[in-house]
């Protein structure tokens, strides 16, 4: 298999294949990895049972995944992908400051995913963690250099593997002893629930800034509501189910939280390696999508200052110092306690991913109706500009404007207090970011009205 040729640039329609239903099984095995588990494990170790806590999740990612799948449909029509599409609403140069945000969401990620491989092989490899942390780091990069079809492969076969070995787990979990109190009601507790379903929902929308990466391959004539649908069902379903397999497994399997990959595995006694094999070749597909788009950013970030041609060569250097930075992040968090930063980590991002999502998404399917000129894009002197202040101000505004109802462990804001406890930054910043994005920037076309011509 090839390395792939494209970058961020436009992918030409005579370079265009496949279907939409083949999005399904890239976003369904998106989700069969330790990670999403150990996010359902989450909402039982803050305090909710077990009834509550698949509420939430449930709630949750049929939330998320509306933003997710909505910016899935940009793929096709644009052909690009999907961080490089913010020059149209923050300009050629503005696009950075989302990106910057973006890129420690990557690389958020990459360290979490990585925690969660070094401390589910640690007891059954005969290496030390740092060895682990360096080979799985190296094995990721190297399937994000090969591109889209090596992801694209390796998400179909994950997809077929876990659906049976998963199955069974899911089978014997549910089986297990489960107290009455955890499927009682009555024991609900509004702060908890709300927090846990801005968690979830804010997990699922930690793969909008790359959706668009794994469909702009399609042909511009795909249908939207397929690729829609069938990037929907195939997060949502996976989601739902490998977080209630999360939270389940917090509550049969004594200190879960600690010891997630083994805690599964031991549920397959004398074939505890089957698990074991399984959930190493999820973390590492999950862990190639943020490389990859680590990678597209980088690039994205970059042209705009010097036209960069992407040959496989630049494309390993890039590649390589994303590998030396995860390795180093991973060895320098390795000591602490993971359910605590991993949580921290959820909150922090959510106040800069939401703002985002709201701006493209209006300028998407509000202002502009999917139309754009795609050679603009890449041009500094094109009609995006330079810089967009109204996004600009729109986008800093919404996060300045969450702090007051941020309630994490580093900070409780004054509105989140006097709410109990209640975390509604993330509603707080899509209204914000919707109304101060959305009418200035339709008061400008309606004094401004240009055509865009797609391609």
């Amino acid at each position: 298999m090839a390395i792939e040729q494209n970058s961020i640039n436009y992918i030409p329609e005579s370079q265009r294949y496949g279907k939409p239903k083949d999005l399904f099984a890239v976003w369904f095995g998106a989700n069969l990895n330790l990670t999403t588990i150990v996010t359902g494990a989450v909402m039982v170790a803050m305090g909710l049972n077990l009834v509550w806590s698949l509420i939430a999740i449930i709630v949750g990612t049929l939330i998320g995944t509306i933003f997710v799948a909505s910016h899935s449909v940009q793929g096709p029509q644009l052909g690009i992908p999907q961080m490089i599409q913010s020059r149209a609403q923050f300009g050629v140069f503005g696009a950075i400051i989302p990106m910057a945000f973006v890129m420690c969401v990557y690389l958020g990620f990459g360290v979490a995913n990585t925690l969660l491989m070094t401390q589910t092989l640690q007891s059954v490899v005969p290496i030390s963690s740092n060895w682990v942390v360096i080979l799985f780091s190296l094995i990721s990069i190297i399937i994000a250099i090969y591109g889209y079809k090596l992801i694209h492969k390796t998400q179909n076969c994950l997809s077929i593997s876990a659906f049976i070995i998963l199955g069974i787990a899911t089978f014997v979990l549910f089986f297990q002893p489960i107290a009455l109190s955890s499927w009682d009601l009555s024991e609900f507790n509004l702060t908890l629930f709300a927090s846990g379903v801005g968690i979830i929902a804010t997990y699922v929308l930690a793969m909008a800034p790359y959706v668009a990466d794994y469909s702009r391959y399609l042909p511009a004539n795909a249908s939207p509501k397929q690729v829609f649908w069938f990037t929907y069902g195939g997060l949502s379903i996976s989601g739902i189910w490998m977080m209630l397999i999360g939270a389940a497994a917090a509550v049969v399997i004594p200190h879960f939280a600690d010891r997630s990959g083994q805690g599964l595995a031991q549920l397959f006694g004398g074939y505890s390696w089957i698990m074991y094999l399984l959930l190493a070749f999820g973390l590492l597909a999950i862990n190639v999508f943020n490389f990859y788009g680590a990678f597209m950013s980088i690039v994205t970030s970059i042209q705009p200052f010097k036209s960069l041609n992407v040959t496989p060569k630049i494309r390993v250097l890039i590649l390589g110092a994303i590998l030396l930075l995860n390795i180093i992040l991973s060895i320098l968090s390795g000591a602490g306690d993971f359910i605590n930063f991993f949580i921290n980590f959820i909150y922090f991002m959510s106040y800069f991913l939401i703002p985002w999502t709201a701006i493209n998404l209006v300028d998407f399917f509000m202002l502009r109706h999917g139309q754009y000129h795609i050679a603009d894009i890449f041009d500094v002197l094109g009609r995006y500009g330079k810089f967009n202040g109204i996004t600009i101000f729109a986008f800093l505004a919404a996060i300045v404007v969450q702090i007051p109802f941020i309630n994490s462990s580093f900070y409780v804001g004054p509105v989140a207090q006097a709410l109990d406890g209640v975390d509604l930054a993330w509603v707080v910043g899509i209204i914000v970011a919707f109304a101060l994005y959305y009418f200035p920037s339709k008061a400008r076309q309606n004094k401004q009205p240009n055509i865009e011509i797609a391609h």
